[in-house]
C-alpha cells in the first residue's frame, strides 16, 4: 500500500483558541440545525451555497476562499438570505476566512462543504475528518490516486459522514439509477462492454504568468501543487461566473477525462458492482496522443472504453454519456434521458422483488439525512475514491502509452515501478512532513 502523509502546520490551527459560533436572533438551536462552513466559493461553491441556503435544516456560519472578494460576496449573500428571519431585518452571523484551517477550528461547527480545485480536496477533507466534521466534497475526489486512498482511510478512521458530489447517483431524472437497475437485473443479458463519452486526459500546465491581483492569496491557491506564477485562467480575479480551466492541467486536475469522467465512470462502476474495487488492466490505444480509445479491463471480462463508439444499424454512432452493451441489448443513458436497443428492453419496469439501487433523489438531502442518522451516504469516500481512481488510471495510461496491469486490492501496478511512481505526487515542502 502507498505511504500516507500527514499534514504540516495543522498544529498551528488547533493550538489557537477556538472561535465560537454565535447564533443570531431567529436561528434555531444546535439540536435542530446543522452548522455548515464552506471551503471554496467560486462558481461551483456559490452554487452549493445557494442550494444549502434554501434548506431550513442547516445554518451557514462560515465561508472561506483564497480570494477576498469571494468571501465577502458569499458573506453578503448569506446575511441577505437570513436577514428576513429577524425582526430588525438584519443578520450578522457569518465569519469569513482565507485559511480553511481557521474555519475548521470554529467551535460548534458541524460540517463542511468543500468545492475547491481538485488538488485541494484531500488536505481539507483529511483535516475536517480529524476535526470530527462531516463532509460534502466535490468530485473527482482527489488529484492523484494516493491522496484518494489517504482521504478514504482518514474518513473511515474518523467515522464522519462523507458524501462525494457524484449527484448522478441521486438526481437528473433518475435516468442513471434506472440504467443501473436494468443492467443489474439482466435486461440486456450479460454485460460485455461499457462506453463512456467524455473528453480527453489532462496536460501539463503551460500558461504564462500574470501580475497577481490584490486580495488573492496565490501561494495558498497553489497549496501542495508545484510553484508557478499567477494565472487568471487558473484562479480568476474576484467573483466569476464560469468554471476555470484549471481542470485541463495535470498539476491541479485530470482533464475532462476526470472532470465529467468522475460522474460517468462512477455510474459504470456502480453498474459493475465495483464500488470498492476496479479494473485489472489498463490498455491505451495504439496512438495515445489521440486522447481517446483507452480500455479498462475488469476481472469478469467486461471492457470499459473511453470515448470510442461503434455505429448502429442506421450508421449513426451509439453515443451517450454511458453506453451499456450486453448480449441481448444496449442501454444508452445521459442526463437528458435513457433509451435502449431494441426499444422493448425498457418496456417493463423493474419489479418490487428485483434488485434496486440505494434510494436517493436528492444528493445533498441524502448527506444531511445520513449526518442525522449516522448511516452511510449513497456515495461515501471509498466509492468516490474508487471512481476517481478510474480517471487517474486513465490519465496514467495515456501518459505512459503502454499496457498496465493493476491490482485493485493493493492499489498498485503489478511489477511496474515506473507506473507506480505516477500514483502519488510529492507536495511542496510547506505542505508535507
Amino acid at each position: 500500500m502507498l505511504t500516507r502523509r500527514t499534514f504540516l502546520h495543522s498544529a498551528a490551527a488547533t493550538a489557537a483558541a477556538p472561535l465560537v459560533i454565535s447564533r443570531p436572533a431567529g436561528a434555531r438551536a444546535p439540536s435542530e440545525k446543522l452548522t455548515l462552513g464552506f471551503i471554496g466559493i467560486g462558481a461551483m461553491g456559490r452554487g452549493h451555497l445557494g442550494d444549502f441556503l434554501g434548506r431550513s435544516e442547516v445554518e451557514v456560519v462560515a465561508v472561506c476562499d483564497v480570494v477576498k472578494e469571494r468571501t465577502e460576496n458569499a458573506q453578503q449573500a448569506v446575511e441577505k438570505r437570513y436577514a428576513d428571519r429577524t425582526k430588525s431585518g438584519t443578520y450578522k452571523g457569518v465569519k469569513t476566512f482565507g485559511d480553511f484551517r481557521e474555519l475548521l477550528a470554529l467551535k460548534g461547527l458541524d460540517a463542511v462543504v468543500i468545492a475547491t480545485p481538485d488538488h485541494w480536496h484531500a488536505i481539507p477533507s483529511v483535516l475536517a475528518a480529524r476535526a470530527g466534521k462531516h463532509i460534502y466534497c466535490e468530485k473527482p475526489l482527489t488529484q492523484n490516486l494516493a491522496d484518494g486512498r489517504w482521504l478514504a482511510d482518514e474518513v473511515k478512521k474518523a467515522k464522519v459522514v462523507f458524501q462525494t458530489g457524484s449527484q448522478q447517483r441521486s438526481e437528473f431524472g433518475g435516468h442513471f439509477r434506472k440504467a443501473v437497475e436494468y443492467v443489474w437485473n439482466g435486461r440486456i443479458g450479460q454485460l460485455k462492454t461499457i462506453r463512456i463519452g467524455v473528453g480527453g486526459p489532462a496536460k501539463p500546465c503551460d500558461l504564462k504568468g500574470e501580475p497577481k491581483p490584490e486580495g488573492t492569496d496565490w501561494d495558498f491557491w497553489l497549496g501542495p501543487a508545484p510553484e508557478r506564477e499567477y494565472s487568471s485562467v487558473l484562479c480568476p480575479k474576484g467573483v466569476h461566473g464560469h468554471f476555470p480551466d484549471w481542470r485541463k492541467y495535470q498539476e491541479y486536475a485530470g482533464g475532462q477525462l476526470a472532470d465529467m469522467g468522475a460522474h460517468h465512470f462512477d455510474i459504470a462502476q456502480w453498474a459493475l458492482g465495483t464500488d470498492t474495487s476496479g479494473p485489472v488492466e489498463v490498455v491505451p490505444p495504439k496512438d495515445p496522443k489521440t486522447g481517446r480509445g483507452l480500455r479498462f479491463v475488469y476481472a469478469n471480462g467486461v471492457v470499459m472504453i473511453h470515448d470510442a463508439f461503434e455505429k448502429g444499424k442506421d450508421g449513426k454512432e451509439l453515443r451517450s454519456d454511458c453506453v451499456f452493451e450486453g448480449t441481448e441489448g444496449i442501454i444508452l443513458v445521459s442526463r437528458g434521458g435513457i433509451r435502449s436497443l431494441p426499444d422493448t428492453t425498457l418496456k417493463d419496469p423493474i419489479g418490487e422483488r428485483e434488485k434496486h439501487v440505494y434510494p436517493s433523489t436528492d444528493h445533498k438531502k441524502n448527506w444531511l439525512e445520513c449526518v442525522r442518522s449516522g448511516k452511510e451516504t449513497i456515495c461515501p469516500a471509498e466509492t468516490g475514491h474508487r471512481s476517481a481512481s478510474i480517471c487517474h488510471l486513465g490519465n496514467i495510461g495515456y501518459r505512459l502509452g503502454r499496457t498496465l496491469k493493476w491490482d485493485p486490492v493493493k492499489e498498485t501496478f503489478i511489477d511496474d515501478a515506473a507506473a507506480n511512481k505516477e500514483l502519488a505526487r510529492e507536495p511542496r515542502p510547506k505542505w508535507k512532513i
